[in-house]
C-alpha cells in the first residue's frame, strides 16, 4: 500500500525520514545518557535563540549568568506580534510550517516552526499512535475536528484529508438527525479509530446510548478512540467505552508547541520527553517535585523557526511522583472543558466548535487580543473581546456572516469591547461559556 502520509510530508519538503531515524536514537538512549542529551539539547536550543532570536533576547536578561529555571516564563500574550517580528535569522514563512490557533484559552495566535522540528514531531505522534495499532499510512481515521464552511477552503481540508487517509464528521451540526448521519458513515466506511475533540466524540455516545447501539457493532473495524483539546472525565470515558465498544484514549497537546503527553497501553499518561520538556511550577514560577499541583510550562526542544522556551500552555497538572527525567507521567490535567452549543432550530455543536470560528475571525493581522463568547440565550450570544479599537460596524457584520455559516442564521450577537478579560480561579480565559440550562 502506498504509504499516502508519509509521502505528503516528505513532498512539502518535511524530513521525515530523517526525524524517524532521530526519534529512534532519542528512544533507545539509556537512562544515565538521556539526561546527559537532554541537556545538552536544551543548551542548544538556548544558545541558538540567544544568538538568533532578537524576539527571545529581548525576553532574556543575558547580561548575567543564564539559569534554566530563572529563564521567562512566557505567555500567548508575549508572542502577540507580527510574526516577521518572531523569526529567527534564517527563517521565514516561506521555508516553515505555519498555523494559528485560538485553542481553548481564547488567545489568537499564529505560529511556526521549523520544517525539521514539524517532521520530528509528527514522527512522535506516529509512534505513539502505533502503541494502540495505529498506523497512519493504512488506518482510516473517523474526524471529530472543526473545518472551514466556505466552498474552497473546506474542499482543500478535504483533499488533505484523504491523503491523511481519514474522513471529517460536521461537529457544526450534533442534532439528532446530525448525529444519525455520523452514525451512517460508520455504517458504510471502514474506520480503524476516532480521533477529535471529547464533547463531540461524547455526544455522539450519549446518542447511541439513547438508542441502545454500540458503535462497534455498525462498524467492526473500529480498534480506539483518541480524544483532545478537552478535558476527559472519568464518567465520560466509562460512557465512550461502552456505547463506543473500543478503548478510549487521552491525548494532551498544544499545537504551537507539541504533543505534550499520551496514554499508553498501561493506562498511564506518558509525557512526551523525545522532544519536549513539561515543568510544572508555582504562581512564583518556580519548579515544583513531582507529586505537586501548579502550571504546565512547556518548552518545545527541536523549533528553531521560533522560540517555545518555558512557554505556558494555560493548564494546571501534576506530573506523577513515580516519574523519571526520560519517563514523566502526568498523574493528572486540569482545565479544558467545554460547554455545548445549543441553538434554536435544535441542532448542537461542540463548544470547540469556536476553535474554528475564532481562526476564521482573529488572524495574526487583526488587533484582538483575547476574546471570551458567552451564550446567554438560546438565540444570543455576547461575544467580550479586548482590544485597543472598538469593532467596526463592518466587522460586526463579517462576525455575523461567519457565525451565521458556521452555526445557522438569525442569531442575536451582542459585541462588548473590555481592556482584560475575566479569568477562571486556574487563570485559564475559557473561550466558551454557555449559560443555557
Amino acid at each position: 500500500m502506498l504509504k499516502l502520509f508519509d509521502l505528503s510530508l516528505q513532498l512539502n519538503g518535511y524530513p521525515l525520514r530523517w526525524a524517524k531515524q532521530h526519534l529512534n536514537t532519542l528512544v533507545d538512549i539509556p537512562e544515565n545518557q538521556f539526561i546527559i542529551q537532554h541537556e545538552a539539547q536544551k543548551k542548544a536550543l538556548l544558545d541558538f535563540h540567544l544568538q538568533h532570536n532578537s524576539f527571545y533576547q529581548k525576553k532574556v536578561d543575558s547580561t548575567n549568568s543564564i539559569v534554566w529555571e530563572q529563564l521567562p516564563i512566557l505567555q500567548k500574550r508575549d508572542y502577540q506580534v507580527p510574526l516577521s517580528e518572531r523569526f529567527s535569522e534564517g527563517f521565514s514563512e516561506k521555508n516553515c510550517y505555519l498555523n494559528k490557533t485560538s485553542g481553548s484559552s481564547g488567545d489568537p495566535m499564529v505560529f511556526a516552526k521549523d520544517k525539521a522540528c514539524h517532521a520530528l514531531i509528527w514522527a512522535n505522534i506516529m509512534r505513539k499512535f502505533a502503541w494502540h495499532g495505529i498506523d497512519f499510512n493504512r488506518s482510516y481515521q473517523a474526524r471529530f475536528y472543526g473545518m472551514p464552511m466556505t466552498f474552497w477552503p473546506q474542499k482543500l481540508l478535504r483533499i488533505k484529508d484523504f491523503l491523511s487517509y481519514r474522513y471529517r464528521m460536521n461537529i457544526f451540526d450534533l442534532s439528532d438527525e446530525g448525529l444519525n448521519k455520523i452514525i451512517q458513515q460508520f455504517a458504510t466506511k471502514r474506520f480503524d479509530y476516532i480521533n477529535g475533540y471529547t464533547s463531540a466524540i461524547v455526544l455522539l455516545a450519549k446518542h447511541l446510548e439513547s438508542k441502545n447501539n454500540v458503535l462497534k457493532t455498525l462498524c467492526p473495524s473500529l480498534k480506539c478512540c483518541i480524544v483532545t483539546s478537552e478535558m476527559l472525565f472519568e464518567s465520560d470515558k466509562i460512557l465512550l467505552e461502552k456505547t463506543l465498544g473500543v478503548p478510549v484514549i487521552n491525548e494532551y497537546g498544544a499545537s504551537e508547541v507539541d504533543l505534550i503527553a499520551f496514554q499508553n497501553q498501561q493506562g498511564q499518561w506518558i509525557v512526551n520527553a523525545e522532544t519536549c520538556l513539561v515543568e510544572i511550577v508555582d504562581e512564583q514560577g518556580n519548579v515544583l517535585p513531582y507529586g505537586q499541583e501548579g502550571r504546565i510550562i512547556v518548552t518545545q526542544l527541536y523549533n528553531k523557526a521560533m522560540p517555545f522556551i518555558r512557554y505556558e500552555v494555560g493548564d494546571y497538572g501534576i506530573l506523577d511522583p513515580k516519574s523519571t527525567p526520560q519517563k514523566p507521567i502526568l498523574q493528572k490535567l486540569i482545565g479544558r472543558t467545554n460547554d455545548v452549543i445549543k441553538l434554536p432550530s435544535g441542532k448542537r455543536a461542540a463548544g470547540m466548535a469556536f476553535y474554528s470560528i475564532t481562526k476564521a475571525l482573529f488572524d495574526d493581522q487583526t488587533d484582538v487580543k483575547e476574546f471570551v463568547i458567552k451564550q446567554t440565550k438560546l438565540d444570543t450570544f455576547e461575544i467580550e473581546y479586548v482590544s485597543e479599537f472598538a469593532f467596526s460596524d463592518a466587522q460586526k457584520q463579517h462576525v455575523y456572516q461567519v457565525i451565521s455559516d458556521f452555526l445557522e442564521p438569525n442569531l442575536c450577537l451582542e459585541f462588548i469591547q473590555k481592556s482584560s478579560s475575566s479569568r477562571t480561579a486556574q487563570g485559564k480565559l475559557k473561550q466558551f461559556i454557555s449559560l443555557v440550562n
